[in-house]
């Protein structure tokens, strides 16, 4: 799912720019759209042609593990207590619950031998 994140961060970086290249152009000519913004729509419609198997997949994945994820957040209440997720060689996803801090009004009871 990383390699989706990554995607993602282009194709909104791309988008961003593309607007940014576009509106200046479309605010001089209202009239006609320019060659800049005929070339924007065509790439825009490209990418999407291109990322929706992407997107289809990100759906399939969703609609399998949204009840699963739904139930792992209602039995953790209180994420702070949890290292950050550790993803194994073997793709398994491990979070660790953060070692307990004693505070030094709570000493461990001594043991008499």
């Amino acid at each position: 799912m990383g390699g989706y994140i990554g995607r993602m961060k282009q194709v909104l970086i791309a988008l961003a720019v593309l607007h940014f290249a576009v509106h200046p152009v479309r605010a001089e000519d209202k009239d006609a759209p320019s060659m800049m913004e005929r070339g924007a729509q065509q790439f825009l419609e490209g990418l999407l042609l291109e990322m929706e198997p992407a997107f289809e997949s990100m759906r399939g994945f969703m609609d399998e593990m949204g009840p699963a994820f739904a139930d792992l957040m209602g039995q953790i209440e209180d994420w702070s207590a949890y290292e950050a997720p550790e993803i194994l060689d073997n793709g398994d996803i491990i979070i660790r619950r953060k070692p307990e801090e004693i505070s030094p009004e709570e000493e461990p009871p001594q043991i008499e031998l």
